[in-house]
């Protein structure tokens, strides 16, 4: 199947056959063990391994009996993305981040380094003698001064 021309369905179910029985023989198993762990009958087995039309599942199960359902990212490979989408999707990325730090925020909500907090409210403000004596109930607050003023 290596020729650059597309084989016929009788070529491809052929070959696929030939390589399930190539495989099956390096394993060292028979038809009827391998038909039995697949879970098939032996004579579906014999007609895959001989090129004929059988159903999907059948084949799944034979090459999952093989040890080869791994190899099906080679036969199908998944899906990527285009080559436009992968762009706008970069470009998002690049809005976002400057969005990002233009805020002082990282895309994950953290302080970015180097920034300083948003407001006075992101800080813890400092603790002073005059302000512990403030906040105590029946206390007023003064100026400090006031006791010069009275002597």
């Amino acid at each position: 199947m290596a020729s650059k021309e597309k084989p016929t369905d009788a070529a491809v179910l052929l070959q696929l056959g030939e390589r399930i029985a190539q495989r099956r023989l390096a394993l060292n198993r028979t038809q009827r063990e391998l038909a039995k762990e697949a879970g098939v009958s032996p004579r579906t087995l014999a007609r895959l391994e001989a090129g004929a039309s059988t159903q999907l599942t059948n084949l799944i199960r034979v090459l999952r009996a093989l040890d080869l359902l791994r190899n099906m990212d080679a036969l199908v490979p998944a899906p990527t993305a285009s080559p436009l989408a992968q762009l706008r999707a970069q470009r998002l990325e690049r809005t976002e981040r400057s969005r990002a730090s233009r805020r002082g925020r990282t895309r994950d909500g953290h302080a970015a380094r180097g920034t300083k907090p948003e407001s006075r409210r992101d800080t813890k403000p400092e603790s002073s003698p005059d302000s512990k004596r403030a906040a105590r109930p029946g206390t007023t607050w003064t100026w400090g001064d006031e006791s010069e003023k009275k002597q």
